[in-house]
């Protein structure tokens, strides 16, 4: 006969069992359920979105990456880490509206956008010149990747109307159809970019 629990223990017994309980509810069936309906419902996102180049993982459609050169689209600025795009240091730069170091920073990249793409500052948009809340936003505006276009089929060679074409193909429109604002994968666009020459 199984001993009889003190009825000083018992709300410490059941408190036990229901943290047990719970443990294995939502810190394991329930994980491993969402997690196997993601792999079978889709599994590239699942694994990351990754993008692949000769066989190895080139980085992900989710995560923004640097990219120099004339050849290619620019992504917005980023604040997370030293060097930018650092996916262990995700963050913005902190620097609120009235920040003069924001002004500056702003003003500053707005010049080298324009001059770099041929363009009067007035057509500089925003997001060429502030950083996303993460750092790590893959997309940018179809404004400023229309400011970007002609400076990119020059520098390949390729007709001004292949490259919008492929921009195109790279924007994305708003989440159920309201939500947000169309953006352009920079990471995806550049992709299928180095495929065309």
């Amino acid at each position: 006969m199984p001993a009889r629990i003190p009825a000083r223990l018992r709300p410490y017994s059941a408190a036990a069992r229901v943290l047990l309980l719970m443990t294995a509810v939502l810190g394991l069936a329930y994980p491993l359920a969402v997690t196997g309906a993601a792999q079978v419902l889709f599994p590239a996102r699942a694994d990351g979105s990754l993008i692949e180049r000769d066989g190895a993982a080139a980085g992900s459609s989710l995560i923004g990456q640097d990219f120099d050169g004339e050849e290619w689209f620019h992504p917005r600025p980023s604040a997370a880490g030293d060097d930018g795009y650092d996916g262990a240091a995700s963050s913005a730069s902190n620097l609120g509206p009235n920040s003069e170091e924001l002004l500056a920073q702003v003003r500053e990249r707005r010049s080298a956008v324009a001059a770099q793409n041929g363009v009067a500052e007035s057509a500089v948009p925003p997001d060429a010149v502030t950083a996303s809340g993460s750092g790590l936003d893959p997309h940018i505006s179809p404004a400023y990747a229309a400011v970007q276009t002609a400076r990119v089929a020059d520098a390949r060679g390729l007709p001004p109307g292949r490259v919008r074409d492929l921009v195109a193909a790279h924007t994305d429109g708003r989440a159920l159809g309201f939500i947000g604002e169309p953006a352009v994968n920079v990471v995806t666009l550049n992709r299928d970019l180095a495929g065309l020459g």
